[in-house]
């Protein structure tokens, strides 16, 4: 199911045919070093992790991480969306782009999208998201919404401290 579109995205629900997608995606060493590594390793393991992840998100809280793809070719770059981590006392805004589609923008327009969304369509008065400590991009990109920084803690599912940001909407 579409979520929302951008003048050059689109961002839909996760299938199970996307599988193969997901594992290249959490393989990433981006992912890796930036969220952590889910120990995924085969199309059927990240098929059960969007099961777990994503599909469960979906149908318990009706959004959650969505598919990016550009529209012009419907080439999937990436993911963008929101998601209520235990963690963290409100919904946060997450973001993970293919490294061959990063550079272009699409996580800013994609994150722009989703942010308008959370506001706008379901009506939440504050966003959050977390980066890894030493992740530059995410903190500006972060930065160019509007979010400011709040600590910095460890998260459980984690491999080390992340920032952790606001954003009132």
């Amino acid at each position: 199911m579409q979520i929302l579109s951008t003048e050059r995205l689109s961002l839909r629900e996760f299938t199970p045919l996307d599988a193969p997608f997901l594992l290249r995606l959490v393989n990433e060493p981006g992912w890796i070093r930036n969220i952590n590594d889910p120990g995924v390793r085969t199309a059927e393991e990240a098929l059960a992790w969007a099961e777990g992840r994503l599909f469960k998100a979906y149908r318990e809280l009706g959004h959650g991480f969505w598919a990016v793809q550009r529209r012009g070719d419907g080439v999937l770059v990436g993911m963008c969306g929101l998601f209520k981590r235990a963690a963290l006392p409100e919904p946060d805004l997450g973001y993970a782009l293919l490294a061959e589609h990063e550079g272009r923008g699409y996580a800013l327009e994609a994150a722009r999208g989703c942010v308008a969304h959370a506001r706008e369509v379901l009506r939440w008065k504050t966003l959050m998201a977390i980066t890894a400590v030493d992740n530059p991009p995410s903190i500006a990109l972060l930065g160019k919404l509007g979010f400011e920084e709040q600590a910095q803690q460890v998260l459980e599912g984690y491999s080390g401290p992340s920032r952790v940001f606001r954003l009132a909407l």
